[in-house]
This record gives structure tokens, C-alpha cells and sequence, in this order.
């Protein structure tokens, strides 16, 4: 596995179980530990996994521009049933 998959990884079972923590236990901070558990997964589980999973594709792909908007029309009209 990669560094940055095991990184994100580990970090998404800290956030979970902060959260989890939070919510079953009666502490006095168990407000701050349901907070840095949703702050762990929107500020570092979620980049760190999109730049995982998008590293080395092209964006331009995934844009409705003309050339793609006439590959998708051509598709459908040979797809057609």
C-alpha cells in the first residue's frame, strides 16, 4: 500500500472513532472530540483522498467542453436501442 492511502486510512479511524468517542462517553470534552473528528475528515481525510484517488488524470476529461459534449452525442447515437 502507499504512504498516502495508510495515511488516510489511519487518520479516518481517529476521526471516527473522536466522533464515537464523543458521542458514547460523558466527558467534559466531549464536544471538542466530536469537533476534531468532523475537522480531521472535511480538512485532512477528504484532500488527502482526493488527491489519492485524482493524481495523474487529466481534468480536461471530466469537463463538458464541445469536443466532449459531440463525443457524447456520438456515443448516443450509436448506442441507441
Amino acid at each position: 500500500m502507499k504512504l498516502i492511502k495508510i495515511i488516510t486510512f489511519l487518520t479516518l479511524i481517529a476521526s471516527i472513532t473522536s466522533i464515537i468517542c464523543g458521542f458514547l462517553l460523558e466527558l467534559d470534552y466531549s464536544q471538542k472530540l466530536i469537533g476534531f473528528g468532523v475537522i480531521g475528515i472535511f480538512f485532512i481525510v477528504f484532500p488527502l483522498f482526493s488527491y489519492y484517488r485524482w493524481k495523474g488524470k487529466s481534468m480536461k476529461d471530466y469537463m463538458l467542453t464541445k469536443e466532449n459534449l459531440d463525443k457524447m452525442r456520438e456515443n448516443q447515437k450509436i448506442n441507441k436501442y
